[in-house]
């Protein structure tokens, strides 16, 4: 039997999952990571914190698998996107915490190129919006701050990643300083029409080149680990941004086929073949993936919530109504409605289609019959109801309209969440029997890489349904609850007006 071994780095925690040729699980192994919140907005983690846990991670989930290191065909890279390392390319060391995708020191420098009109010439080349979610503000922000960046990045000392460069950096014995399509179109600094990094962004936003990793496909073999790391020196088959490697576990590998993810964030996605779809409707144009061999990409329309189930933890951390994320949905079924309460997530700022990084987290509604229950049943229906914004969007660019909606994350065990979902948006919810799409997707695309499976029709069969949510509320109910959903957005965006 061959296995694969999937690294799923994800925003809090960093999890390792061996697979069979099957995709079936063997193991897993996971540890938190630290959140680090310096000011107001600004959101890090430490980057050596994250290799020392994805690598005690994947040595443990090897041992819990009960194989050799052997047996292992290729590993495989799924990655929280946009998060942004900076190291020393002698030392291997960070040269200042990572810069997080959440985080929104840079937002007012968006907002001045935007006022100077560069927003459209951006989108036509990247399918992104000027945003501080993105990877090149993040960048520009170390070389300018920390002492000595932009001078050493200009002498060459220096190496920019996302997470599956500085992993894959790792991993390789820093022999490979790699990034893959579908993050490197993630960062503003990378036209989705060439394939390649473009030199005018590199000019707008001051990036020395030799800071950049080299681009590759999702799908590839491009070098081995370090025997002394996992045992064995294992083939480097595949890394992937964690919504695309989800969206590939989730096997939507046919035109207008859609999946939602739910963890920190929300992230909606729909396969929109080898052509990119320009958004009309403040939408992402990403690349989805790109296999071994393969001069095109398939690309995807996407939707990204910033507050998924980070809601949750707020509830639990921020107000202690729960002490366990788990205890959310019982909570929320004890009030059969939210009392008219709309709790709006906008901590930090609202993605699509909004992309108001000033928005600021509103509750709206409340009266003294008001519990916590209700706050807890208003917080789920905040995070299905910022997905049906995105969908609505979604359809509207792609001229598609979806029948059904596929579904991963953790939040996605969620019974009443799923419902909900179901509810709002009117269509059917498809939760998988593997939920761990993303580890999976990352194991599909390193096994494409060494031959474990043959092509992508080889893995369809594998995906399996667990349930179907089916909507059960009224038209006209769900209408006037967007109504209601759309006066409290508003209320989050003028917040300090």
């Amino acid at each position: 039997m061959a296995y694969l071994l999937s690294l799923d780095q994800g925003t809090t925690s960093s999890r390792a999952i061996v697979f069979d040729a099957n995709g079936l699980e063997i193991s897993m192994a996971q540890a938190p990571i630290t959140q680090h919140f310096p000011k107001p907005g600004w959101i890090e983690h430490d980057a050596t914190e994250i290799w020392q846990t994805q690598l005690s991670t994947a040595q443990q989930a090897i041992a819990a698998a009960g194989i050799s290191a052997q047996a292992i065909r290729a590993v495989g890279i799924s990655n929280q996107r946009e998060t942004t390392v900076l190291w020393d390319r002698r030392t291997g060391e960070p040269i200042a915490r990572a810069i997080v995708w959440q985080d929104r020191r840079t937002a007012d420098d968006c907002r001045l190129l935007s006022e100077q009109g560069l927003g459209p010439m951006i989108q036509a080349k990247t399918g992104l919006l000027l945003d501080a979610y993105f990877s090149a503000t993040k960048l520009k922000w170390l070389l300018d701050h920390v002492p000595d960046a932009r001078k050493r990045g200009e002498r060459g000392e220096l190496a920019f990643g996302t997470i599956d460069s500085w992993l894959t950096w790792n991993l390789s014995g820093a022999r490979a300083h790699v990034i893959d399509v579908s993050n490197a179109s993630r960062t503003l600094l990378f036209n989705i029409h060439t394939l390649d990094w473009d030199d005018e962004l590199l000019t707008l936003f001051q990036i020395p080149p030799s800071v950049l990793p080299k681009i590759v496909p999702s799908s590839a073999i491009i070098g081995q680990t370090d025997s002394h790391l996992l045992g064995a020196s294992l083939e480097l088959g595949a890394r992937a941004g964690d919504q695309q490697a989800a969206t590939f576990g989730q096997a939507c590998f046919d035109v207008g086929m859609a999946k939602n993810t739910y963890g920190t964030g929300c992230f909606l996605l729909m396969n929109t073949g080898h052509t990119p779809i320009k958004s009309e409707n403040q939408l992402l144009s990403t690349v989805g993936w790109q296999l071994a061999n393969k001069a095109q990409a398939t690309y995807c329309l996407e939707g990204s919530v910033f507050m998924g189930g980070a809601v949750v933890q707020w509830l639990r951390d921020g107000l202690g109504i729960i002490n366990n994320a788990n205890e959310i949905e019982a909570l929320a079924c004890s009030v059969a409605d939210t009392g008219d309460v709309f709790l709006v997530p906008a901590f930090t700022g609202l993605g699509a289609p909004f992309w108001d990084g000033h928005a600021r987290g509103t509750i709206v509604g409340l009266t003294r019959g008001t519990t916590k229950a209700h706050i807890a049943r208003a917080a789920l229906e905040g995070i299905v109801l910022q997905t049906a914004d995105v969908l609505a969007a979604m359809q509207a660019d792609a001229h598609t309209p979806l029948t059904e909606l596929r579904v991963d994350g953790g939040a996605s065990q969620n019974n009443l969440l799923m419902q909900l979902q179901a509810d709002l948006l009117g269509i059917s919810v498809v939760r998988p029997k593997t939920t761990e799409t993303t580890a999976l997707g990352a194991a599909y695309l390193a096994g494409l890489a060494c031959g474990v499976w043959k092509d992508i029709d080889d893995l369809s069969h594998h995906w399996q349904v667990d349930r179907r949510f089916e909507p059960a509320m009224r038209p006209t109910e769900r209408a006037d609850k967007l109504a209601r959903w759309h006066n409290a957005i508003e209320r989050s965006r003028n917040w300090a007006q």
